[in-house]
């Protein structure tokens, strides 16, 4: 029995709840019809509060949300807070839907890219490309120059009694400059499904 009358109190005060909801609703409701009736810059004036646009720091933000402004000039408050504090405001061009990334050909005016239908990114890589080769062929040439002082052949560069020995490998670490490329590997187990 007594499931009962818990269940019957708990109703009770559930009743109760909601009929001081609905009364705070209905005197809420009236305020804003009796705000709605001034204009914003007449509660604004009122309270001693600036306007939306001239909020400078987060104590006057406060001071909007705790006064008894209509909901759309607390909204407006809140947005500039938005763009004073520079956690908030960062600026990446996503803010208040600054371009529409979906169209990438009238999204910006300086907009640019090196992809090209049918041969992507090629033609930049081959122009890359061939300037280094080009540098590279400048360098060599210039290093391989050999003057009259320095024309060495290779017999004459190396002692008679010493035979040629590769350079032994470093057995602890790698090599400075040279890194041999790493590769994943998978391995997939056969399994059964049913």
């Amino acid at each position: 029995m007594s499931d009962f009358w818990a269940r019957r109190k708990a109703a009770v005060a559930a009743e109760a709840r909601a009929e001081d909801a609905v009364t705070r609703a209905a005197e809420q409701a009236a305020q804003e019809a009796q705000l709605a009736e001034r204009s914003d810059e007449e509660l604004l004036q009122d309270l001693g509060l600036p306007a939306p646009e001239a909020i400078d720091n987060a104590d006057t933000v406060r001071r909007y949300l705790r006064a008894a402004l209509p909901q759309r000039l607390k909204q407006q408050a809140l947005r500039r807070l938005w763009t004073l504090n520079p956690v908030l405001a960062n600026l990446d061009g996503l803010v208040d839907y600054a371009d529409d990334f979906t169209a990438s050909a009238s999204a910006s005016e300086n907009f640019r890219t090196s992809y090209q239908v049918g041969k992507g990114l090629m033609a930049h890589v081959e122009a890359m490309a061939a300037s280094r080769d080009a540098t590279e062929k400048t360098s060599v040439a210039h290093a391989s120059a050999p003057t009259e002082k320095t024309a060495i052949t290779a017999q004459e560069a190396l002692p008679e009694d010493s035979a040629y020995r590769p350079p032994e490998k470093e057995a602890a670490g790698p090599s400075e400059g040279v890194t041999s490329p790493r590769r994943m590997r998978f391995s997939f187990e056969e399994t059964a499904h049913g």
